[in-house]
């Protein structure tokens, strides 16, 4: 299975997505959105920030698990992944969303 931004609506109306890497596993979730093309300039920022050198903040969570960010241009946060019990599966995490995301297509459950 190829990677895929799978956008969804959620129960009060905004929309979000999550990114699924070729196994199925989330590896990166926006944030609600108000209105489906602002999700989707989401995706469009997360494609064209997942390359960019600094775009990735990888930060300590509870209970010493790890969690990373990604931020736009501005600053802004389009994406973040789940809990990781170590900063290097955290680091792997990034990895995975910096090849995956470029690619990967649109599935739209919305």
């Amino acid at each position: 299975m190829a990677s895929k931004f799978h956008l969804k609506t959620a129960k009060d109306g905004q929309f979000h997505f999550n990114l699924l890497a070729g196994n199925g596993e989330i590896i990166l979730t926006s944030e609600l959105y108000k209105s489906k093309p602002s999700a989707l300039n989401g995706i469009e920022s997360v494609k064209n920030n997942a390359q960019r050198e600094g775009a990735f903040e990888v930060k300590p969570a509870a209970g010493g698990k790890f969690h990373f960010v990604l931020k736009a241009t501005n600053g802004q946060v389009v994406g973040q992944s789940q809990l990781y019990a170590s900063e290097a599966g955290c680091q792997n995490g990034v990895e995975a969303v910096k090849k995956n995301a470029p690619t990967a297509a649109l599935h739209d459950d919305s």
